[in-house]
């Protein structure tokens, strides 16, 4: 009985700020102004299938290219030294210390029309580019502000991959392809996958980037539920069943990564 003391404030904090809110809402989604039972919120919702859809093709975009992007960093970054690793980590978590709206902001400035590129094309006697309030803006907004949750994770892995195992490998004659196909990348998997779903669950759920880089005209589903609960056509109970839609698409995302992590990789790494 004492063992299980430590976890009633856990239990609490689970009951209150976890499950209680995903009942409410679920009550207002399958629920009416008037208090009765009804599935026509979700019907409405086939409404927004075209914003759904781009939410989830930016979110798959923004994910790949930060898993292109962190995993070689995370693998050179585990090569290092100790203090090397320590000082290149702090630099790949430095912005994440920065406000979340001001490193938007700061894109706003690269990308607008008269933003830093633009600048330098037109100094290099080149045509400016349009990128601000479009949906590339969004997919470079997503991939700057969720690329450290990809890189955390593999480097944590890999940290975890032994130098005597590569070693033996290549002692016993293997060549580098052979070393990374059959040794390294499937010991990085369970990284990955923590990576995959942390990505790709906040960028698709995300709503500040979309307003700020997308200009109002790239609409996603947290603009959406947004709208629902603050803006001027006020309608939790649309929003919950939005909200809904979200959670499942989450959980199926979920669902996917998690046979990326086996318990057979994790027993190698120990």
């Amino acid at each position: 009985m004492k063992s299980k003391v430590p976890a009633i404030p856990y239990i609490i904090w689970t009951l209150a700020f976890v499950l209680a809110p995903l009942v409410l809402v679920a009550i207002f989604a399958f629920s009416n102004s008037d208090g009765q039972f009804t599935i026509k919120n979700f019907s409405e919702v086939t409404a927004y299938i075209p914003v759904i859809t781009r939410s989830i093709v930016l979110a798959v975009g923004a994910t790949a290219v930060c898993l292109v992007l962190a995993y070689p960093m995370s693998f050179y970054i585990s090569r290092r030294s100790k203090s090397m690793q320590h000082m290149l980590i702090m630099l790949v978590m430095l912005p994440m210390w920065m406000n979340f709206l001001l490193r938007t902001y700061a894109w706003m400035s690269i990308l607008e029309n008269n933003g830093i590129i633009n600048r330098v094309l037109m100094m290099l006697s080149l045509e400016p580019i349009r990128i601000i309030n479009t949906p590339w803006a969004v997919l470079i907004g997503m991939i700057y502000n969720y690329l450290p949750f990809m890189i955390l994770p593999i480097y944590s892995i890999m940290t975890k991959i032994k130098k005597d195992v590569i070693e033996a490998s290549q002692d016993l004659g293997s060549n580098s392809y052979t070393v990374f196909t059959k040794i390294i990348f499937p010991l990085s998997l369970p990284g990955m996958a923590t990576g995959i779903t942390t990505v790709f669950v906040s960028a698709v759920s995300t709503f500040v980037i979309s307003r700020m880089l997308g200009g109002g005209s790239n609409m996603l589903i947290g603009d959406l539920i947004e709208m629902q609960f603050l803006g001027l056509n006020y309608n939790p109970h649309l929003g919950s069943a939005i909200s809904l839609v979200l959670i499942v698409i989450s959980l199926c995302a979920i669902a996917l990564t998690q046979q990326l992590d086996s318990d057979d990789v994790e027993e190698m790494l120990l």
